[in-house]
This record gives structure tokens, sequence and C-alpha cells, in this order.
């Protein structure tokens, strides 16, 4: 039997389809490398989120926001008419872009304050869980 390859966009899709359809409230999966979470909410469908990166070591400039799972990269929402421009102050509970994985969209937090520097994957490009998406550099 072969190991489920849970950087696969469309089986977490199907992971995501198959809870809602059987009323399960969710599932977590740890291994190694990351950590996988299927929330089923009440309303508003599913959430998907994993673990926040490292804490941010002493002296450095610039913090990494990173695919928190696999899927389609976007920057701007689906239904914003205004696109993002670069660069741009953040705070650590902005939103700055978004995973999808079949019908779920993913926000990604900025999870640290600063000025929002670089796009380092490209809008509408497959990403995998731990992929560098921007840089943000950081208050001195």
């Amino acid at each position: 039997m072969s190991a489920i390859d849970f950087s696969d966009p469309a089986t977490i899709a199907f992971l995501t389809e198959a809870l809602t359809a059987a009323g399960v409230d969710g599932l977590e999966i740890s291994r190694p490398g990351g950590q996988l979470r299927i929330v089923v909410a009440e309303r508003g469908g599913a959430r998907i989120s994993s673990t926040d990166a490292t804490p941010l070591a002493p002296g450095l400039t610039s913090a990494v926001v990173k695919a928190p799972m696999a899927g389609r990269f976007c920057l701007d929402h689906p239904a914003s008419a205004v696109p993002q421009k670069l660069p741009r102050s953040v705070s650590d509970a902005d939103i700055v872009g978004f995973v999808g994985v079949g019908h779920i969209l993913l926000p990604l937090r900025a999870g640290r304050s600063g000025v929002l520097t670089r796009l380092l994957a490209e809008p509408g490009a497959l990403v995998g869980f731990g992929d560098p998406l921007f840089e943000i550099e950081l208050p001195s």
C-alpha cells in the first residue's frame, strides 16, 4: 500500500469533501515535516490550517510567509476589484494572499508586522507545503 500524498491539492479537496459529507468535525495529520488540520465548521464550511513557522531568530531583518498547505497561490481574493501592490505595510494579522484547493480558499496572514517587499511565488502557481510566498522586511 502506498502512502497518501498530503501535498496534493486534489487529495486535500477529496478529504475535505468526504469529511463534510460524513458529518465529521475534522481531521489532523502530523508528520515530521509539518501538520495538516482540516476543521469542518458549522457555518462557513471547512477551514484548513497548519502549524506556524518557527519563531524568528534574533537579529534577522526579514521573514518569509510560507504556504501552509499545497494548492493554488492567489495574491488577491477572486472577488476583489483592487489588486495588491508591493511594497506595502502589513500588521501581523493582515491577510496578504490565499492558497486555494478546489472551492476552499485559505487566507494567508502576514504573521509579522513590517513591509511586504517581495513576491516569491507567481500568482496562480501550484505551491506545496512550506513553499516561500512573500518576504516581509521587519522594523529595526
